[in-house]
């Protein structure tokens, strides 16, 4: 109700933006302005909301779908970095410098490219040209930059709050009308709870109303093996003897707050908003507030978004004695369907005629 009262309170600023993007798409759907298309198959994953529709991880699974057989590559904008234009990212950049997700993905993932540039059509033959084996680069939230045209585009929408619901900004979360969904080849309905019933999936597809070319697939949230923050081959499990503190700085928390309350003895969380960068007064409250904390079993948790962006104080919080453990967040496919959409886009891969 609330969401729905902003919207109508907003609809004014809304519309004169929606006029604005209308008119941009429209300019892109006549080939007014063209799209560069390229010889190689472009993957992009996005979505029409701003943020929290779970993309990272989706581009991790498309990581791991397909190194074992190609070269993969990922080009990302480098969202609130505070470089601009062209740039390969290295293990040892700093999240500032690179942003938050390119740098999570290189020292994730050994050897593969990554690069970021706010124009992903003048960075793509730059990364061809140093990288002449690459066969397919990974789009990181392309769907909006019509200037690059995707071989396969994959949209995703949260399961709890889908575009079908939405509405355009300011009045809501759109960055674009709902009919754009129409582009995509794939649909992704994100963060599925896990007990979602075949009834409730049917009724989402309805909901959707995907077209003849799309598929519509469901993912939910898993986690990955909770290692230590300062050395990785150390692990940890959670249980009900720990107190856990959660340090998070992203879009959408409620998944890792709903986990804590299934797996925890108890927990509290210091959020900060989505792509925050950490001070050292930000790291001196989470020190304290770990300390404040009465439990003998007592831990950090965080993201690995977040990780990367505390890497500038890893010794400071090792010097201070505090437990730092990191928790990767993965996706599964619902309903049996993950093989169906591996070879789907496995199939479209080797389809593609450059």
């Amino acid at each position: 109700m609330r969401t729905r009262l902003l919207a109508i309170l907003l609809s004014p600023l809304s519309l004169l933006y929606g006029i604005g993007v209308s008119l941009r798409n429209m300019l892109y759907d006549a080939e007014v302005i063209k799209a560069s298309k390229f010889s190689l198959p472009l993957i992009g994953v996005g979505n029409l909301s701003i943020g929290g529709a779970g993309k990272t991880p989706h581009i991790e699974y498309l990581i791991r779908l397909l190194s074992p057989y190609i070269e993969v590559a990922t080009l990302s904008r480098g969202y609130n970095r505070s470089t601009t234009g062209f740039r390969f990212v290295t293990p040892g950049d700093s999240a500032l410098v690179s942003g938050d997700e390119p740098l999570m993905y290189v020292r994730k993932f050994q050897g593969l490219t990554v690069a970021v540039c706010e124009n992903r059509a003048l960075a793509i033959p730059q990364m061809v040209q140093r990288y002449p084996g690459i066969q397919t680069i990974l789009l990181d939230d392309a769907f909006q930059h019509r200037s690059v045209q995707p071989y396969i585009q994959i949209l995703l929408s949260p399961y709890d709050r889908p575009f079908t619901r939405d509405y355009l900004l300011p009045g809501g979360r759109l960055r674009e009308w709902r009919p754009a969904y129409k582009r995509a080849d794939v649909i992704i309905v994100s963060k599925c709870p896990a007990n979602i019933t075949e009834a409730e999936k049917q009724a989402m597809i309805k909901e959707l109303d995907p077209k003849a070319h799309q598929r519509v697939f469901f993912t939910q949230y898993r986690y990955g093996r909770i290692y230590q923050f300062y050395d990785a081959r150390y692990a940890m499990e959670i249980s009900k003897d720990h107190d856990i503190l959660l340090i998070s700085a992203i879009a959408n928390t409620a998944y890792l707050n709903d986990y804590l309350n299934k797996t925890a003895k108890s927990h509290d969380s210091i959020e900060f908003e989505d792509h925050h960068y950490f001070t050292e007064r930000d790291v001196n409250e989470i020190i304290a507030a770990f300390f404040k904390r009465n439990s003998t079993q007592r831990y950090v948790l965080t993201t690995e978004k977040d990780a990367v962006r505390l890497l500038p104080f890893r010794q400071k919080l090792f010097d201070a004695k505090v437990p730092v453990f990191v928790l990767p967040v993965e996706v599964e496919f619902l309903f049996g369907e993950g093989p169906i959409y591996d070879d789907y886009i496995k199939n479209k891969l080797l389809d593609f005629k450059s």
